[in-house]
């Protein structure tokens, strides 16, 4: 296991883990899914999916099969997050967080590859 990966490890892990617990709940977060025409079902279940890739990533550290997995699901929710910012015709700027997330689980994905295909 590479520092690197460790270290990118840990940032999407806090990372995650913060913006999974917001979608929980925050009232910012039920006005930006609302905004998209989404129901609430869906900004829960990417909360929980948010955390699980959380604990999945920061799991990796000891086992890097965790890791790429939970990086593989941070891909596509980035994936999904950039897609709806494409589709309400969102600014780029609001797309900048979320590719720079797709990005560092790429990274991460990349780093532990082995792993899976092993």
């Amino acid at each position: 296991m590479s520092i690197v990966s460790i270290v990118i490890q840990v940032l999407l892990g806090l990372g995650f883990l913060m913006f999974g617990f917001m979608k929980l709940g925050s009232k910012q977060m039920v006005d930006e899914f609302k905004r998209y025409g989404l129901p609430s079902g869906v900004r829960l279940f990417t909360g929980v999916a948010e955390i699980a890739a959380a604990a999945l990533v920061v799991a990796g550290i000891w086992y890097s099969g965790l890791a790429a997995w939970g990086s593989l699901l941070i891909v596509v929710i980035m994936a999904g997050a950039i897609a709806t910012h494409l589709k309400v015709k969102d600014p780029g700027s609001k797309m900048g967080m979320p590719l720079v997330l797709l990005v560092l689980g790429l990274i991460v994905l990349l780093l532990n590859w082995s792993a899976l295909a092993g």
